[in-house]
């Protein structure tokens, strides 16, 4: 089944190279969507596709790379259309 989940992802994840891994672990796991900063110094990422593997990203947040350190996530379903590919923005 595929769904969308939109994250927000907060503490140190700006300048530390979360959106590019995110995005490395969202296409290793054949999802589409995107990762982006926000102004508050959060990121906020879409992903799409199977549940199992949304779920898993979902729960990679929590980690990030290890230059980072994840403070909170927030993670909810969104009725989105799903993207051709995983970008960072």
């Amino acid at each position: 089944m595929t769904c969308c989940y939109r994250c927000i992802v907060k503490g140190r994840v700006q300048g530390v190279f979360f959106r590019g891994t995110t995005q490395r672990e969202a296409r290793k796991l054949g999802l589409t969507g995107y990762a982006q900063n926000l102004p508050d110094g959060s990121v906020e990422v879409l992903a799409c596709g199977d549940e199992k593997a949304v779920t898993a990203l979902c729960d990679w947040l929590w980690t990030g790379p290890p230059t980072s350190k994840v403070s909170h996530v927030v993670c909810e379903a969104v009725n989105a259309e799903a993207p051709t590919d995983f970008m960072t923005g």
